[in-house]
């Protein structure tokens, strides 16, 4: 039995997200500790939430914002952002995110608001 896993992001297939899209790592059945994406967000991100999902942003590249529960906060290059169950969060901006999930990303666990459609 192995105890790693290894991703070359460049090979992983991009899938559309709420943010725009993600090339998801370690995302297997066997793996419920925590996956990495790299998340190249759209100009139309929609806002959401997780009720279980913990999430870290940090910006590879670009610059942009960030709204958390309502308020807004500048991203550039090198700023990591902590995001807990149920804060409602979406970027904004040229930007490329890593993203860390924990645990690992579960597509049932992603939330919209009613009144968003």
């Amino acid at each position: 039995m192995t105890r790693y896993m290894i991703a070359r992001m460049a090979d992983i297939s991009p899938v559309d997200c709420p943010c725009g899209t993600s090339r998801r790592a370690f995302v297997s059945p066997d793996n419920p500790t925590a996956t990495m994406h790299v998340v190249d967000i759209c100009k139309d991100s929609r806002v959401h939430y997780h009720k279980r999902l913990t999430e870290i942003y940090f910006v590879l590249a670009g610059a942009g914002h960030i709204e958390l529960d309502g308020e807004r906060f500048d991203l550039a290059r090198g700023t990591a952002v902590l995001i807990e169950p149920l804060c409602r969060h979406r970027a904004v901006g040229e930007l490329r995110i890593l993203v860390t999930a924990i645990p690992a990303f579960d597509p049932d666990d992603e939330w919209f608001d009613e009144r968003q459609g």
